[in-house]
């Protein structure tokens, strides 16, 4: 217990308590639902402002120690879903603490309990998927996947396990460990970093910084300690998946630096940017809690891959 909680330290920039769930636009179908899946009851928040129709779907997934309240707040996606009449669902990982606390996401080699327990993660959103498909709220073709620092490896996992479910990803300050197997389809994908971020490093290397490394030399290795890769890397990948060419790069000072991969051979673009005066934080939002990194207001990450996953359904 005492290396797990040591190990979710890391990420708990993004947590919150499990408490009353974040006021939302008017106007929608908010549910508090829960599945059994895997012998464990699976809970997800579904906020539908669709008006009965087939809509997209946008899963905003929280941070390791987070909890669906936690990302509901953080990306103020509900904004967006209420304008765009979208429907937006809150999943929730798994922990072994009472009360919802302390969630995390299995993304391979991150994090704790989720990846302790070798939790199936990727069957608990496909049978999410498949449930708001089955039931005509969703469009198929129009399903995307968002998620905070071990949300966002999550997503990078599902969209290489769940290539013709999935139309798009947008991991926020997110990472890949230079390991993963080649995808087998491709997605469409903008990722969002950090330059501050010294959480998951912009460079690489271990999670939570150099420092980390002295404090977890006494403890047993585990999986999670496994050093990310450069952010770019997220981005890298799937510009190779998608048989991209050499992207255009731009920056807009104070903002971001940008890099984008719009000529693929598979019609699937890969952007990428680079925020400028955010740390561990969700780009316009807000911080998981006061004393956490505070996301920058000079770029909206959610209304960036909303537009992104607005122009690219599954074809």
């Amino acid at each position: 217990m005492i290396r797990a909680i040591a190990s979710l330290a890391l990420f708990a920039l993004t947590a919150c308590s499990a408490g009353a769930q974040p006021a939302a636009p008017a106007g929608g179908a908010l549910s508090d639902e829960t599945m059994q899946h895997d012998g464990r009851e699976r809970r997800y928040l579904v906020h539908d402002y669709s008006g009965g129709k087939p809509a997209p779907v946008v899963f905003v997934l929280h941070g390791g120690g987070g909890n669906p309240e936690n990302a509901q707040n953080m990306s103020q996606f509900d904004i967006i879903a209420a304008r765009e009449k979208l429907i937006v669902v809150y999943p929730g990982g798994t922990g072994g603490m009472p009360g919802g606390r302390l969630l995390t996401w299995n993304a391979g080699h991150c994090c704790a309990y989720a990846r302790e327990n070798n939790v199936d993660d990727v069957g608990f959103f496909a049978k999410m998927i498949d449930s708001l498909v089955d039931s005509g709220r969703a469009d198929p073709k129009r399903i995307y996947v968002t998620g905070m620092s071990n949300g966002g490896m999550m997503s990078h996992r599902l969209a290489r396990e769940l290539p013709t479910r999935i139309a798009a990803i947008a991991p926020v300050v997110g990472a890949t460990f230079g390991d993963e197997p080649p995808a087998t389809s491709p997605i469409a994908a903008v990722v969002f970093v950090g330059q501050d971020d010294q959480t998951v490093p912009a460079a690489g290397g271990p999670l939570g910084g150099p420092e980390r490394r002295g404090v977890a030399a006494n403890l047993a290795r585990r999986p999670e300690d496994h050093d990310v890769a450069p952010a770019i890397a997220q981005a890298e990948y799937w510009a190779r998946a998608n048989g991209c060419s050499t992207p255009v790069q731009a920056t807009e000072p104070g903002r971001y630096a940008q890099m984008l991969w719009d000529q693929c051979a598979t019609g699937r673009p890969v952007h990428y940017y680079s925020v400028a005066n955010n740390g561990h934080a969700w780009p316009g939002g807000k911080a998981g809690r006061a004393e956490a990194d505070q996301p920058t207001p000079n770029v909206n990450a959610s209304e960036i891959m909303w537009r992104f996953f607005s122009a690219n359904p599954k074809p």
